[in-house]
């Protein structure tokens, strides 16, 4: 009888360790506002929308859709790097997806890091952020924006 009710404990306790490593793990508290950094050597800033926002937000129009955003030139140098002084800017997204921009593309006035549309939040696929590159192809646009790295 002590057999049986040992062999009954361990596999409750077995099936308790399993279940309890399948369980998801908690990234980020409920409702935690996405985050967009901004890094070049020692150097990294967080930003949400709202800090986005009120760097002054502008418009850029990328395949008839009209974005609210910040100009990547200003978001540089609110991060503290010096547009003209950089050699490149690396993007990147949720799923690791990256595009260098050399400098032909990320000091246009109208290459913006987006977090709305003019009419709208910004789509499910394109969250957190966007890049908008009106003059550029589609895979320059990059979608679900997390960081933006600067490359003297």
């Amino acid at each position: 009888m002590q057999a049986k009710l040992k062999f009954t404990l361990f596999s409750l306790l077995l099936a308790a360790v399993i279940l309890t490593a399948c369980a998801p793990a908690a990234d980020a508290p409920s409702g935690a506002e996405p985050i967009l950094v901004v890094s070049g050597g020692e150097v990294s800033v967080e930003y949400t929308a709202a800090d986005l926002e009120a760097l002054g937000p502008v418009q850029a129009t990328f395949l008839d859709v009209t974005y609210l955003g910040i100009p990547l030139t200003v978001l540089l140098e609110d991060a503290g790097f010096d547009p003209a002084a950089l050699r490149a800017v690396k993007v990147v997204a949720l799923d690791g997806y990256s595009v260098n921009y050399e400098p032909d593309f990320f000091l246009l006035p109208d290459t913006l890091v987006s977090y709305a549309r003019l009419d709208a939040p910004l789509a499910e696929d394109e969250l957190p952020f966007r890049m908008v590159l009106p003059a550029a192809e589609g895979k320059m646009n990059v979608r679900q924006l997390t960081e933006v790295q600067a490359i003297p």
